[in-house]
């Protein structure tokens, strides 16, 4: 069993970012810069925002976080994203969802010029992404991308399943996994109403979890020698931590890992790729690499 470990890889894309973006700078270049946009005190969305301009000064970007209470209204930030969008300092920005109830979160996204949609969420970036057009990907299914990739991982011909339909993983994962230049793989998705999902898993070479089911694959639905992604963060209580929680993937770890080939943890597989990945999008828009 060979661990996947998102933290070290991560850790390795940001210093060759940094040094592409110092070499650039130090040709009088302006460094790129990123924007956060937080609505409210979500402690996920928090934690992940903090996690981002962390990851911007490792990086050598500018970071900007502006921050709107709960109450805020609609138009304000639509507001707010129509400013961003003709700020020409600006290369990229993200509204961290989720949103409160009273804003419709299509609405703002669907306003976000594509070309700084550096979340990938955009119809303008799907729809290019869902035919293989130069786009920018949703992080988590670009991680996982450059993970196969880092690890030398056969994707090509190979039976994937990816348990989960959400716009933000399951069905972009899908459809890179099957496209020639990613995964050139045959993608079966399971979801909620799939009859026998362990019989779906048990054929797989490569299983992506991202159905939000803490311990939902077990190693009876795992062959041996398969290739397991975990994109499961659920919090659970845990007493014994100072935060009072702790993340739980959708994969049985202590099980399932001695079956497989490759397996990523929860903590410290997919999620350091995500805002890893968000870099890499950041960079992209930077270097105008899809959109002039």
């Amino acid at each position: 069993m060979n661990l996947i470990d998102g933290k070290v890889t991560a850790a390795a894309i940001k210093e060759e970012i940094a040094e592409e973006v110092k070499t650039a700078v130090k040709t009088g270049a302006r460094p790129p810069h990123l924007v956060a946009v937080l609505v409210g005190h979500d402690g996920g969305s928090e934690t992940y925002v903090k996690n981002k301009v962390i990851a911007c000064e490792k990086c050598g970007f500018k970071s900007t976080l502006l921050r709107y209470e709960d109450n805020v209204s609609e138009e304000e930030l639509l507001d707010c994203v129509s400013r961003l969008n003709r700020d020409e300092s600006v290369d990229g920005f993200i509204v961290q969802l989720p949103l409160p109830h009273h804003i419709d979160e299509q609405k703002i996204i669907e306003a976000i010029d594509y070309r700084k949609d550096v979340d990938g969420f955009h119809p303008v970036n799907v729809g290019r992404m869902a035919i293989g057009l130069p786009c920018f990907i949703s992080a988590t299914p670009l991680g996982i991308l450059t993970l196969l990739k880092r690890y030398n991982i056969a994707t090509m011909g190979k039976k994937c399943v990816v348990l989960g339909r959400s716009n933000i993983v399951g069905k972009p994962m899908a459809q890179l996994m099957m496209q020639k230049q990613y995964g050139d793989a045959t993608v079966t998705v399971c979801h909620s109403h799939t009859k026998d999902i362990a019989k779906e898993c048990l054929e797989a070479d490569i299983i992506i979890a991202a159905i939000g089911h803490p311990d939902f694959v077990t190693a009876a639905m795992v062959k041996d020698g398969a290739v397991v992604i975990d994109v499961g963060t659920t919090r659970v209580p845990d007493p014994s931590r100072k935060s009072g929680f702790r993340l739980k993937g959708d994969v049985k770890f202590d099980e399932v890992a001695p079956k497989c080939s490759f397996i990523t943890p929860v903590p410290g597989g997919v999620g350091p790729m995500t805002i890893c990945s968000l870099m890499k999008n950041t960079l992209s828009a930077w270097r105008k690499e899809y959109y002039k």
